[in-house]
């Protein structure tokens, strides 16, 4: 079980668009923060241009597109290290990065990407929305239609990557790999369920405040610039905590 002190804090930073390998980067430089203690557990959300990513098990037979046609659509290509297969990033799809520190949470990979499935079944609740996961493959489902994917890392206790919450992006941009590895995956997502406009603005309040709920912490939004300016302020190094 995934649980923290109830003072302890998360700070959320919702991003807006970010490109793959900038945000990469940030998580990156961010992770070694977290692990040194000299940062808070953090919870980036934000918005990709149009990437196909391949994580560890990806196969470039799984892109069912040609690089001259992937050009055409404005897609980039990038081979990662999270966990699992091929997926789509793109406008009005809510990735989530979370850089959380499991040691002291507790538990393991299986409990903190069940936690995270908890979080998005949790929202999608919200707007009104059956979701499960569980009986299918990693991930959250409607029926038999994937709309939120999960891939991660976890490096030194620290975790990387995260989830993708198909909010309202282009659908049709699934159809030209074979998303997750299964060749007949219906995706769906939260606008074509809901028949109606949905942001991913409207979605982010609600996912934080699902995220703080499972997870046992006190999540606090701000922008990165603040979370890091305190923790410098409170000394950084091994143990020391923003907030």
């Amino acid at each position: 079980m995934l649980t923290a002190k109830p003072t302890e804090e998360c700070v959320a930073a919702s991003l807006g668009v970010v490109g793959y390998a900038e945000a990469l980067e940030l998580q990156s430089r961010l992770h070694r923060g977290v692990v040194d203690g000299a940062l808070p557990d953090l919870l980036l959300l934000l918005e990709h241009p149009h990437v196909y990513t391949l994580g560890r098990r990806g196969k470039e037979e799984d892109l069912l597109c040609t690089d001259e046609e992937r050009r055409t659509y404005g897609v980039e290509v990038h081979r990662t290290d999270r966990g699992g297969e091929v997926t789509y990033h793109g406008p009005g799809q809510l990735v989530g990065y979370p850089v959380v520190d499991l040691r002291r949470l507790g538990g393991g990979p299986l409990a903190y990407v069940r936690a995270l499935e908890a979080v998005l079944v949790a929202t999608l609740g919200e707007f009104g929305l059956s979701s499960h996961s569980g009986e299918k493959p990693t991930g959250v489902w409607v029926g038999d239609a994937k709309i939120a994917a999960i891939g991660v890392k976890i490096s030194r206790g620290v975790t990387m990557h995260g989830f993708a919450l198909n909010v309202a992006p282009d659908l049709s941009y699934f159809d030209r790999i074979v998303p997750c590895g299964m060749p007949d995956a219906e995706v769906t997502s939260m606008a074509a369920l809901l028949d109606g406009e949905i942001t991913v603005e409207q979605v982010v309040p609600v996912l934080m405040e699902r995220f703080g709920e499972t997870f046992g912490l006190r999540v606090s939004r701000r922008s990165l610039d603040e979370a890091t300016n305190r923790a410098g302020e409170n000394g950084g190094g091994s143990g020391s905590r923003a907030g």
